[in-house]
């Protein structure tokens, strides 16, 4: 039977916060059986933790298949998520953070969002009322830094690329990660400026958002990478050098 629904989660030293959320998730789609048969694909990132160990004693419902694969290294967000994608398999491909951030109740808007086959993509920034719990001002002064620069790479209209709940096509998700090369934390970016350069629309639409502590981002390490891997981006845009789409197989 195929698979409705693929939820891949990356992951790195999440022992304590990803059973209850993958237990969560599986409540989710016992209420919402539209999406069963789903799967649940965890990237364990390198983890020290026993994260593994831990997501192997959550309880789901017997229509999801946990599938846990293992970087014995740290690879990167970007690296875990190209991971997730390749091994997905659902007619949709939904990439969430180990803390449910977004709740998982928030997929309904994106389908919305995503109805003509496109991308959606949760955002803090379109109804920031949806914000619960609000990052640091210091993140948050980053992100929105960063989201300006963003714009320069062709997604004008997107004011958040960087909240980590977005839905993908099945198709679409897998042959972008064939194609995506960038390991640290702007692979959102590279992702949704490919998705475009292939003439699939990008929707944001506003979600409920939380800011968690405890997050894997270092300011300072990571904003440096992710300014680093935008001007790798730029480069490929302007030199003609991103990858081209797929062709429909006959």
């Amino acid at each position: 039977m195929q698979i409705r629904l693929s939820v891949v989660i990356p992951a790195l030293n999440e022992f304590s916060r990803l059973p209850p959320s993958l237990e969560r998730i599986s409540s989710f789609l016992a209420d919402n059986p539209n999406w069963l048969p789903a799967e649940i694909i965890v990237v364990d990132d390198g983890s020290r933790d026993g994260t593994a160990e831990a997501v192997r004693s959550a309880r789901l419902l017997n229509e999801i298949d946990l599938r846990i694969a293992t970087h014995h290294k740290n690879l990167g967000k970007g690296a875990a998520v190209r991971t997730g994608f390749r091994l997905s398999v659902g007619e949709w491909v939904l990439l969430t953070d180990a803390d449910l951030s977004t709740p998982i109740e928030e997929l309904p808007s994106l389908v919305n969002a995503a109805e003509d086959g496109g991308v959606g993509i949760g955002s803090r920034a379109v109804q920031r009322r949806l914000v619960e719990v609000r990052q640091p001002r210091h993140r948050d002064f980053m992100g929105r830094t960063f989201n300006l620069i963003v714009r320069t790479l062709g997604l004008s209209n997107i004011h958040d690329t960087q909240c980590g709940f977005k839905l993908f096509p099945g198709n679409l998700a897998r042959d972008l990660a064939a194609v995506q090369n960038l390991d640290g934390f702007a692979f959102d970016v590279e992702l949704l400026v490919i998705a475009r350069s292939w003439g699939y629309p990008v929707h944001e639409v506003g979600v409920r958002w939380r800011h968690i502590e405890a997050s894997r981002v270092l300011a300072v390490r990571h904003s440096a990478q992710m300014l680093r891997d935008l001007l790798r981006l730029w480069w490929w845009q302007t030199s003609a050098a991103l990858p081209p789409a797929p062709e429909d197989p006959e």
